[in-house]
């Protein structure tokens, strides 16, 4: 008889594997046990955490709390009250539905939950380590439930060496936080990171909600949006076009309250916007979309931040069109209008004003048909000046008389004249005349090498010679600044705030000279001597959105980064005029350079074109 191959996996294998769909990094965890404190109806939620959620993850909400029997069967398999039967999965009205977050959770950390609710005198207090039940007790606690995830992972050390360092898990941690903050305005939210607190949301309306998260500048920028039909209700607030940024932080769709991503609906924004925004930037917007629960299929992705709808094509023209209709009613977009012209409105202050006939002075004596007296023909001195007053001749043929004999005047006039080589270019002359690079559609420099020609790419070739330069600076933390006569402010988000000040000492090495002014802005004082002040906001713009999608793990990449994306911020663009004296300065810094053939970001800085080459494009 063969033997059996197939086993039941126990229980606590089973948990860790369901984990490992649940719980990918601490970020999960927030957003599964946020999620529960709203779906128990809280008004107050505070997360708690500690190196970046590797130690400590803590939700206390003032919730409706669980009984003695819920507090321990929570913490089982599929055991959850939101659903009853599969139909229910298709008219859902909560967050956490599938049963296995708490289990998952309970299989890779310490973890200890107190609850209580309202009616009852004590609560529960129960401490789990690695689905193993430790201790379960009565305790006086308050209304609400406490949840706290200590050392994620301590069972499986594999899993936890895969997560990244503490400033990328913690973005990841801001951006659900962020996502549910803004998803529900009505609840106090606070943020406490290794005991500073990050984040204050007391309960308001939308608006003051993302003005909160994103800070104070952020109201001047949004125009709201409002479109209700049968099958969908839009409302929020989208960005003008003059604040769209290069990275898409500030973008969001809710539908029912729940975060989503979805590029088809991103889609009909960019085409709302098409024509207004810069090449590469991106428009901001907050989105709550109300549909029919039973017309959204929300079980199509494990995070839940998919959905399937039902009709989306109409979705996409409703979308498209409440946007163009915003932008154009609160004249952010241009408008044509044939029927009237602004310039011929009365103003206000002439409107009940009498019409004033103009003052008109006419010389009555002016005669334009009398003969005038002939006077001597005016001087070449007169003449050449082009100010003095001619007086007129008797006739109008007297006027190329005059014309005749002044060329003769200047004819007589003797000039020093240069003497003439024998030579028609000469050796030296023509060094300095003739320039040794030449610039090509303000685009390419050429220069003449003894095997042919070089054509160097000014953009590229720039990026390499201020990718070393900002190196070298950043490495030996030696760069000249020049100072502004007035500080320079610039805001930011909360995360993009975090972001900076992990960015400044690296920044400062190259010439930024700036202090941190409060939770959302910075004053500049002093900048590099490659930059123009007008272009410190842009830097940093795109600084920040090409390092946050790729984070670096240790200080050199960090460096290499900084260096990498101030170099493409600040080279000089495709189009710009370079005088020779620029061009042979491009030409030899970037052979000075310790690697010359390419640019930063490994594309070919310069090509070379043989005399051989040229040669067969002209034989027959």
């Amino acid at each position: 008889m063969a033997t059996s191959i197939i086993q039941l996996l126990p229980d606590h294998v089973a948990n860790q594997i369901a984990a490992g769909e649940v719980v990918q990094r601490p970020a999960s965890v927030v957003k599964e046990l946020m999620e529960n404190a709203i779906d128990a109806k809280a008004t107050d939620i505070k997360l708690i955490v500690k190196d970046a959620g590797k130690t400590l993850i803590q939700v206390i909400d003032n919730g409706q709390g669980m009984s003695v029997t819920d507090a321990r069967l929570c913490f089982e398999r599929h055991a959850t009250s939101k659903i009853r039967h599969a139909e229910d999965l298709f008219d859902l009205h909560t967050k956490g539905f599938r049963g296995e977050a708490l289990a998952s959770i309970a299989a890779i950390a310490h973890v200890e939950l107190k609850t209580k609710q309202d009616q009852e005198e004590l609560g529960t207090h129960i401490i789990i380590e690695g689905s193993k039940f430790v201790t379960q007790d009565v305790a006086v606690l308050p209304k609400g439930t406490s949840f706290l995830v200590k050392n994620l992972f301590f069972n499986i050390p594999a899993r936890r060496n895969f997560l990244k360092s503490d400033t990328v898990e913690m973005r990841h941690i801001f951006d659900e936080f962020q996502r549910i903050a803004l998803a529900h305005p009505n609840i106090y939210f606070t943020l406490i990171h290794n005991g500073s607190e990050v984040f204050n949301l007391p309960s308001s309306n939308y608006r003051q909600r993302i003005v909160n998260v994103f800070g104070g500048k952020t109201n001047e920028k949004l125009v709201p949006i409002s479109e209700e039909t049968e099958i969908i209700q839009i409302s929020g607030f989208i960005g003008k076009p003059e604040f769209a940024k290069k990275s898409r932080s500030e973008q969001f769709f809710f539908v029912n309250d729940r975060f989503i991503k979805n590029g088809y609906l991103h889609h009909a924004i960019m085409s709302a916007y098409d024509g207004l925004l810069r090449e590469g930037n991106q428009p901001s917007y907050f989105l709550y979309l109300t549909v029919p629960p039973h017309t959204i299929d929300i079980n199509i992705h494990p995070t839940k931040t998919e959905v399937k709808f039902d009709d989306e094509q109409a979705l996409y023209a409703i979308l498209r069109a409440a946007v163009k209709h915003s932008l154009g009613q609160f004249n952010v977009a241009p408008v044509l209008d044939f029927e009237r012209d602004a310039t011929l409105d009365t103003p206000y202050d002439y409107k009940d004003k009498e019409i004033g006939s103009p003052l008109i002075q006419v010389d009555a004596n002016f005669n334009p048909f009398a003969t005038e007296t002939p006077v001597k023909k005016a001087s070449f001195k007169t003449y050449s000046d082009g100010f003095s007053k001619r007086e007129n001749s008797a006739s109008w043929e007297s006027l190329y008389v005059d014309l005749r004999q002044d060329t003769e005047e200047v004819a007589s006039i003797s000039f020093e004249s240069e003497p003439v080589t024998s030579k028609l270019f000469d050796d030296s002359a023509n060094e300095n005349t003739f320039s040794r690079t030449y610039q090509i559609h303000k685009k390419y420099i050429v220069s003449s090498i003894k095997s042919g020609m070089l054509v160097i790419d000014q953009n590229k070739a720039h990026q390499r010679i201020l990718y070393e330069q900002f190196l070298t600076n950043i490495t030996v933390q030696q760069a000249s600044s020049q100072q502004l006569l007035f500080p320079l402010e610039l805001y930011f988000s909360h995360e993009e705030m975090a972001f900076v000040k992990e960015l400044q000492p690296s920044l400062e090495s190259t010439g930024f000279v700036f202090g941190t002014n409060g939770n959302d802005n910075i004053q500049i004082s002093g900048i590099p001597i490659h930059i123009q002040e007008s272009e410190v906001g842009i830097v940093f713009e795109e600084l920040i959105a090409q390092l946050q999608n790729e984070l670096p793990e240790n200080n050199f990449s960090l460096f290499d980064g900084v260096a990498k994306s101030m170099a493409k911020s600040i080279a000089v663009k495709t189009g710009t005029y370079l005088t020779e004296l620029e061009q042979e300065n491009l030409v030899n810094s970037l052979f000075a350079c310790k690697e010359p053939n390419v640019s930063p970001f490994n594309k070919p800085t310069f090509i070379t074109i043989s005399v051989e080459d040229i040669d067969k494009k002209f034989t027959i």
